[in-house]
């Protein structure tokens, strides 16, 4: 039987302590969420891009689960290099989809928790082994954590297979991403031992995009301005981020000073007020 997604649309503003706020944005994103309720779908081919939504987290799982399993194998076998060198890389897949892990359940603080998220008993997942491998600098320990983070990346891939997406996960999607990097990824809380927020960070935005890119076509038919202005908002955040290369990945949270992470911040609430425009315009 499949499970229909039921999803809530987020505030939108971000929020960057030091970097100015948007004190209205519960308020625009709850306004938002009522207009959308009322209006009837301006689009009319939303099954086609749900599914090609699905499709894509399909494709993000099925990488993940087979990166993860590198990643598992490494930590079994007590090389921390590697698994340190896979960590990153391996959390991205998750990243871009975390909209819809997130409303699958536990899944979520199974896979993504960090400490003190949930009680001591139950921490687990990606975050647990983070700490063995940067804190303890060892995998002695976290093999049991890393077998169970295996499996419930295999039951998030069986899970996604059998999920409706509704068009309401992806609008409210779109700004949930942007939500993360702003609570957590923007502010270095996510990757406490590894500083490899920027990697969340980027995978996060590009989950995003990958939302936009999808409603482009039919957002532009309704409001050309409101699609250009987010495609610009996009591309400019994007091309900050990438300053932040190193080799295939990005140089360390703690490589990044103030003005840094004030830029990004600003690019983010450039970004995060008119996506949040998108269901409201397309009637999701």
């Amino acid at each position: 039987m499949k499970t229909k997604l039921a999803a809530v649309m987020l505030a939108s503003a971000v929020v960057f302590a030091g970097c100015g706020s948007n004190n209205n944005g519960a308020d625009q994103a709850k306004e938002a969420s009522t207009n959308t309720e009322q209006s009837a779908s301006k689009v009319e081919n939303w099954d086609e891009i749900t599914g090609q939504y699905r499709d894509f987290a399909l494709d993000q799982t099925d990488k993940l689960v087979a990166e993860t399993d590198k990643f598992v194998q490494a930590v079994k076998s007590g090389d921390v290099e590697t698994a340190k060198s896979l960590y990153a890389p391996t959390r991205m897949y998750y990243e871009r989809i975390e909209p819809i892990a997130e409303a699958l359940g536990d899944l979520d603080p199974n896979i993504d928790a960090r400490e003190n998220d949930v009680e001591e008993k139950d921490w687990r997942g990606f975050h647990r082994i983070e700490q063995s491998l940067w804190v303890n600098n060892t995998t002695a320990g976290a093999e049991d954590y890393a077998s169970q983070l295996l499996d419930d990346t295999k039951t998030l891939r069986a899970l996604i297979e059998t999920v409706e997406v509704e068009p309401s996960l992806l609008v409210t999607g779109a700004v949930e991403l942007l939500n993360e990097v702003s609570s957590s990824k923007v502010t270095g809380e996510e990757e406490r031992y590894s500083h490899t927020d920027l990697y969340d960070f980027a995978a996060n935005v590009e989950g995003a995009r990958k939302i936009y890119e999808l409603l482009k076509a039919e957002l532009n038919k309704q409001d050309a301005e409101l699609e250009g202005q987010i495609g610009t908002s996009f591309d400019n955040l994007e091309q900050a981020l990438a300053t932040y290369k190193s080799g295939d990945g990005y140089v360390s949270y703690t490589d990044l000073k103030e003005e840094d992470t004030k830029k990004l911040s600003q690019l983010l609430d450039a970004l995060a007020e008119p996506l949040s425009q998108m269901g409201t315009i397309l009637g999701a």
